[in-house]
């Protein structure tokens, strides 16, 4: 699964290019202060976590959803391996939510 940061394209549909412009709606509509460094990395990088906060702001700012900055790929990035039988010393039945499931 991959989170792809969409925040560039969600900009320029409200006509914002540049992370001055962005920095000043953020401030002005969001009530969010952020460096000029803060928002450049906002603008050129995929953050691998942003604070709730960050995140409303940029919402109000641009007048969009979470979905407008986010894509969710759920393709799987390798093929699961084939399940294998159980040895002598695996339980020959195995719990799962509290009920007894037969062995894979």
């Amino acid at each position: 699964m991959h989170i792809r940061w969409k925040l560039r394209m969600a900009a320029a549909q409200r006509e914002v290019w540049t992370g001055t412009q962005l920095r000043r709606l953020l401030a002005e509509r969001g009530g969010l202060e952020l460096s000029s460094a803060s928002v450049s990395a906002l603008f050129t990088k995929e953050p691998s976590q942003i604070k709730l906060s960050t995140l409303l702001a940029l919402c109000t700012a641009l007048d969009c959803t979470p979905n407008d900055l986010f894509d969710l790929d759920t393709t799987p990035d390798r093929v699961p391996a084939e399940p294998s039988a159980p040895t002598a010393s695996e339980p020959a039945a195995r719990r799962v939510g509290g009920r007894s499931m037969p062995p894979v």
